[in-house]
């Protein structure tokens, strides 16, 4: 193509919408990434080779009118607009148009892509999406100003201080979240079963994302909740099994994904590798050849065998799904909770020089045996909705046999002993309070406990 097939247009005009042209074309044929991430947390960032103008096909009759709506801009537009302004603009309008999980990545946003690496960075701690041009709430992370303030997954954000959300992209929306810590923003929330919007105001911290957290809920029944997906995320589970099991062998174990937006692929296969010890546990599938890959796990277990019930919701996503997908594939757990969010597609972050980049989705995932999830999401074996335990205790007046004047013995050999009754509050003590509060968990553990129950009966 020759810059004469613009002849009605100035030279350096002309040049400039070449320049996009060009830009755009190349993030379609080009790709060369080392590590496929899942979106959001820390993208592979590849260099994007050269490509000669003479190597592109471009659509002249679309160019022109690229070239035409840009020259009337410049000219007619109210205030004066730089080209590198206008520019930029087309190309995040370029890449938002085609799915909500690609980006343009400026200079604060590259800088965000490095603090992403770190895990460390100031704002609310939220994920976010667009639906229907507003600001969907993927999860907020644990222990965050997001969740302190009471923001849900699902909610819509519909304005952001004064800023309507249909105005924003998702990078813009980026933006204004993270801020120095001590700033607010003032959020427009819309949410499911609420019949009018309602302001919250958060504000921004130093975001410390912590991988997982682990404890014993019950003697012999261990709890381990993955926020998001890191790096070492795998080691740091497999850290977590190892410590539980320093006394005794677990009985079962929960694995918590509820609320987890995902993260790097890598640390989803290495959680999952150490629950099983062969097969597939993911693959990848793209337009080029460079984003098809294979992950098998490895025959150690260092979970040993323990029975598993994972937990889902509607704010487990990408990583979380490939997690639970590979572990239900493999017969491995019992996936448990509400239908999950359902992002199957992987990004790759193309470098394009002078710290900018695009956000490119280039792949979708697929559970072991074959399943997309996008759009879909992981189905639970068993259904458990939110909700919280209320214990009914008997009555204090109540009357057993062994309260009976003249009972009869137990013809065991051994005599009852008299108990006093045991009150309300009493026994609301006895029950850890995590399993009074998380309906869902409750259910996990007497789904283990019954599991074991049967075991020990075989």
């Amino acid at each position: 193509m020759k810059l004469a097939t613009l002849n009605n247009l100035p030279h350096s005009f002309a040049r400039s919408t070449l320049a996009v042209c060009i830009l755009s074309t190349l993030v379609m044929t080009a790709f060369a990434a080392d590590e496929p991430v899942i979106a959001p947390a820390t993208p592979a960032i590849a260099e994007t080779p050269e490509v000669s103008p003479n190597d592109l096909p471009l659509p002249l009759d679309e160019v022109r009118i690229f070239a035409q709506v840009l020259n009337q801009i410049r000219n007619a537009y109210v205030e004066p607009i730089d080209d590198k302004t206008l520019l930029e603009n087309a190309i995040k309008g370029m890449l938002a148009g085609i799915d909500p999980h690609s980006s343009y990545v400026s200079n604060a946003a590259f800088d965000q892509l490095q603090e992403s690496t770190t895990g460390e960075f100031g704002g609310l701690g939220v994920e976010v999406g667009i639906e229907n041009g507003l600001i969907k709430i993927i999860s907020p992370m644990d222990d965050s100003p997001a969740s302190r303030a009471g923001i849900q997954a699902g909610d819509l954000i519909i304005k952001l201080n004064d800023t309507p959300a249909q105005e924003v992209t998702l990078g813009d929306t980026t933006d204004m979240l993270r801020g120095e810590p001590g700033t607010s923003i003032r959020l427009t929330i819309l949410r499911e079963g609420v019949a009018e919007p309602f302001e919250v105001t958060v504000v921004r911290e130093i975001i410390r994302a912590r991988s997982i957290r682990y404890r014993e809920v019950e003697p012999g029944y261990g709890y381990v909740r993955i926020s998001q997906f890191a790096a070492k995320t795998g080691d740091e589970v497999v850290e977590a099994l190892e410590k539980m099991q320093v006394e005794t062998p677990l009985k079962g174990l929960v694995l918590d994904l509820r609320n987890n937006p995902g993260g790097v692929l890598q640390a989803a296969v290495g959680v999952v590798d150490a629950f099983i010890t062969d097969g597939l546990i993911v693959y990848t599938e793209g337009r080029i050849a460079n984003s098809e890959m294979r992950f098998e796990a490895t025959p150690e277990d260092p979970s040993k065998g323990v029975p598993l019930v994972v937990l889902i919701n509607g704010g487990s996503a990408s990583a979380s799904e490939i997690v639970a997908g590979a572990l239900q594939d493999h017969q491995r757990a019992i996936v448990m909770g509400t239908q999950s969010f359902g992002k199957g597609s992987v990004q790759t972050v193309l470098n394009l020089g002078n710290e900018r980049a695009i956000k490119l989705t280039t792949s979708l995932y697929f559970t072991p045996n074959g399943r997309s999830i996008q759009a879909t999401g992981i189905t639970p074996d068993i259904t458990i909705d939110r909700g919280q335990v209320t214990k009914i205790p008997d009555s204090v007046v109540a009357y057993r046999e062994a309260d009976l004047n003249r009972h009869l013995g137990n013809g065991n050999g051994t005599e009852t002993e008299e108990t006093a009754p045991v009150s309300a509050p009493e026994l609301a003590a006895e029950a850890p309070e995590v399993l009074v509060e998380d309906y869902q968990l409750n259910e996990a553990i007497n789904l283990l406990k019954g599991l074991n129950i049967l075991k020990a009966k075989g």
